[in-house]
């Protein structure tokens, strides 16, 4: 177990500014009623935006989905915070319209994906280039991004962070039903995302320059559109300078959401130390990654995973991979004053599970009816 950590809820006046972190959350639309995945975002995300403003408010390819983009943030306080300020200003937006916003992987009751596909032109180039690929794509994750200034070591700490990813998405699953059946996967939402060509794990990159290759190489392969596009769990911000880290699946609430983006900055700072001290990163196959990653989205925090940051990639229980990922970021989530908010979400995982474990459980105190689960999940309007 990972001991529920001792600290305060700030940093010292003394400490270094903490790097900034933002967060992005995507949502299901549900019908109030029948709580099945609705196509009212373009008017729910109207009334959002005239609530929280226009860049805190974004629809999303599938017209069931709504997404929220915080501010720049720098304390565990400010993140929460807005957090709560958006879901609450998205869920008041949606009861307007007679909706209930649902913060899970995948619709519980319904199909949240396209069609139809949200009219805009980058969405119909989608469906152009890609086919049926783009049916099924209304799924929900939590973005979270770091701030790093120095593009080159954001580039090489995407190296030492690709091996932790699998245990991210083990921590973070919260898609277990689709289209008002258990899929039997914890995350079936990172399922579905891999059908995407540049979706999944990122290659190990030697530099700044071969990232840009690479990246140059999938846009010319027609397997991304165009740099933004490429899907991978974690890599440097097309346009912010950033890591930012797209494994997971939008969290049940917003104690949890805060917690693990707290997390993601913990764990990006300690692979930024790594770079600056040239220790060199594990080179992990990247089959090996990607099954890693489905046996992630299969089974959740329950059983094994290799331990793909380690050098020799050898099984290990997912509750001693939480200790071993304790041990690196304790230091950084300490020095900032995150270190409970981050070791109670830990605990509370290798004791209850992950989203996913709780979306079953709310179905089985109701003998299965999922409709219980939507509105267990339900963000409560103000």
């Amino acid at each position: 177990m990972t001991p529920a950590a001792v600290g305060g809820a700030g940093c010292s006046p003394e400490t270094t500014a903490p790097p900034t972190v933002g967060v992005e959350e995507e949502f299901v639309l549900a019908d109030r009623r029948s709580r099945s995945a609705v196509c009212r975002s373009l008017s729910v995300v109207r009334s959002a935006r005239a609530r929280l403003g226009g860049p805190h408010v974004t629809p999303e390819l599938s017209q069931s989905q709504l997404e929220t983009v915080s501010g720049v943030c720098r304390t565990g306080v400010d993140v929460e915070a807005e957090v709560r300020r958006l879901r609450a200003g998205a869920a008041a937006a949606a009861a307007e319209h007679d909706c209930l916003l649902v913060p899970s992987g995948v619709a519980v009751l319904g199909r949240s994906g396209p069609p139809p596909v949200l009219d805009q032109p980058r969405y119909r180039a989608l469906v152009h280039r890609f086919g049926a690929v783009v049916h099924g794509q209304g799924v929900n994750a939590c973005h979270v991004h770091v701030g790093v200034a120095d593009r080159e070591a954001a580039v090489r700490a995407v190296n030492h962070l690709r091996g932790w990813m699998p245990l991210l998405l083990a921590l973070t699953a919260n898609s277990p039903y689709s289209d008002g059946a258990d899929t039997g996967y914890a995350s079936w939402r990172s399922v579905v995302w891999s059908r995407w060509p540049s979706a999944g794990p990122p290659p190990r990159l030697h530099d700044g320059a071969h990232y840009e290759r690479v990246v140059d190489q999938l846009v010319a392969s027609g397997a991304a559109l165009d740099p933004a596009m490429v899907y991978w769990h974690v890599r440097p911000s097309a346009h912010l300078p950033t890591i930012e880290v797209r494994v997971a699946d939008v969290m049940p609430d917003a104690t949890t959401t805060t917690a693990y983006a707290l997390l993601v900055r913990a764990l990006v700072g300690h692979a930024v130390e790594l770079v600056r001290s040239g220790e060199p990163a594990p080179d992990v196959p990247d089959l090996l990654l990607r099954a890693a990653c489905w046996q992630a989205a299969r089974h959740g925090s329950v059983g094994v995973l290799p331990a793909t940051h380690t050098f020799d990639c050898a099984p290990m229980a997912v509750g001693r991979l939480i200790e071993e990922l304790w041990k690196r970021v304790e230091p950084h989530l300490s020095r900032y004053g995150d270190d409970r908010r981050v070791g109670d979400w830990l605990s509370d995982v290798q004791l209850n599970g992950s989203g996913s474990t709780r979306q079953r459980r709310a179905a089985e105190r109701h003998e299965g009816g999922l409709q219980a689960v939507v509105d267990d999940l339900a963000v409560e309007a103000p």
